[in-house]
């Protein structure tokens, strides 16, 4: 079995010895650990096939933020010189759907524009092909790479899409990894966030003076954009509490049931109501089984989807019980997690009824 600890050291190593002249490295790697979690093989042993263009569409949301301007400031994303694929096809995307600098969710912009969004997602694959997959698991001063995370002989600067799509057009994670990644999210995860930050902060001369949070305007930590669900929560669901029934007043936090420092996922069936009280006390910790079982209610999914109707919002159900299959398939045995105010249970996955049913 892959030694979960073993493999994260050596994924930290590269990164943090290897040249990273862009951020691309660290996105790529954010996406195989998101895809990991979220397709958790059955065995922990198992391999995981993983399709570049599911790879290439993970990466594109990772940036389909960041490249509003900042401040006034297009941040950039790599050193001078540096090739800027992965960013020029995600800005083209932005301007075909009409984004402008919103936050308008990605799903709605490959839906105002399929083609645009289908060229971006091949303009970004081929970009991950040539790039940072074959040059992700390489150690600087060594010869070759030392695949220990995937095969990647047929990737590469000089070869085409065409090719790897002989190769099945995906790669494939070699025994165990996947189920170790899945296992390390909660620690790569702001890892990377940080190495991210620090490499955009040196490639962005204006960002050594004391500004604003970049951290929160590159990885989304903008709570702002979460106040257009508060409305439509408060008439659909009452305004109360999802943890505590609380009356809530005007202002009350939108709080992510998974963590977004986990995985990060704004789709509405990851979001609740919550008091100011419960959203501090809870945090970053893991939810018990209870509560996202609430969460992902029929009743409650149902009364979603006309919000998500009303706002163009994803409600992103199917995704939301994936990252948590994998999230609480890697937690040990009795773990404690967040049930409420100042109180904690031992992970039981026994009576979960979203749980067994997608096993």
């Amino acid at each position: 079995m892959t030694d979960p600890l073993l493999l994260g050291q050596r994924v930290l190593a590269i990164l943090e010895h290897g040249q990273r002249d862009a951020t691309y490295k660290l996105a790529t790697l954010m996406a195989l650990i998101e895809h990991s979690l979220e397709n958790l093989p059955a065995g922990p042993d198992d391999p995981l096939t993983v399709p570049i263009p599911e790879l290439a569409h993970r990466v594109l949301a990772l940036y389909w933020h960041q490249v509003r301007p900042f401040e006034g400031h297009e941040l950039a994303q790599r050193r001078t010189g540096s090739r800027t694929r992965i960013i020029d096809a995600t800005k083209a995307l932005r301007e075909v759907a009409r984004a402008g600098n919103s936050r308008l969710s990605l799903e709605l912009a490959s839906g105002r524009a399929p083609a645009a969004y289908t060229e971006a997602i091949e303009r970004i694959a081929l970009a991950l092909i040539k790039q940072p997959l074959p040059r992700l698991q390489k150690l600087p001063g060594a010869s070759r790479n030392d695949p220990f995370l995937y095969d990647d002989s047929f990737l590469g600067e000089n070869v085409s899409r065409s090719s790897v799509r002989a190769h099945g057009d995906a790669i494939v994670l070699r025994p165990g990894v996947a189920t170790a990644l899945a296992r390390l999210a909660g620690l790569l995860k702001p890892a990377l966030e940080m190495m991210w930050v620090e490499d955009v902060r040196r490639m962005n001369k204006f960002l050594e003076s004391d500004v604003p949070d970049v951290a929160g305007h590159l990885f989304g930590r903008e709570r702002t954009a979460l106040a257009a669900v508060r409305g439509p929560y408060k008439e659909t669901f009452g305004p109360h509490c999802f943890y505590c029934s609380a009356h809530l007043p005007a202002d009350n936090p939108i709080d992510h049931v998974l963590p977004w420092s986990l995985v990060g996922i704004d789709g509405l069936a990851n979001l609740v109501l919550a008091c100011r009280r419960c959203n501090g006390d809870k945090s970053n910790a893991l939810p018990a089984m209870a509560l996202v079982d609430r969460a992902l209610s029929d009743t409650r999914l149902s009364a979603l989807d006309d919000i998500a109707t009303q706002l163009q919002w994803p409600t992103q159900r199917e995704r939301v019980v994936a990252a948590a299959r994998g999230i609480y398939r890697g937690q040990p045995p009795g773990v404690p997690t967040w049930s409420g105010y100042k109180h904690s249970e031992r992970l039981d996955i026994t009576f979960s009824s979203w749980w067994i049913a997608q096993i």
